[in-house]
């Protein structure tokens, strides 16, 4: 079995990988269109409160996807690492 030190390169390439697909996905105008009928859909630039715990629970949830492919196409490798990887950057 591999150790930690071993698996940490595998892993930082395979986030790299996935932080490459998600910006040739969305830094396009195609792209770009489905981000904004996602921040609208996700509530990206407003609460998420309700009244109703479970309809919060759900719009928490659609928000959490919109952060993470944020998270994907703003941030640099070093810091997604330290997000994704609990810290042990």
């Amino acid at each position: 079995m591999d150790s930690e030190m071993e698996q940490e390169p595998r892993a930082r390439t395979s986030l790299r990988d996935r932080q490459s697909n998600y910006q040739t996905v969305f830094l396009n105008p195609k792209g770009e269109k489905v981000l904004a009928d996602l921040a609208k859909f996700c509530r990206a630039h407003e609460s998420t409160f309700h009244p109703d715990p479970r309809v919060q629970a759900a719009l928490e949830g659609r928000r959490e996807v919109w952060l993470r492919i944020q998270e994907h196409l703003k941030l640099d490798p070093d810091r997604l690492w330290a997000i994704y990887s609990g810290g042990r950057a």
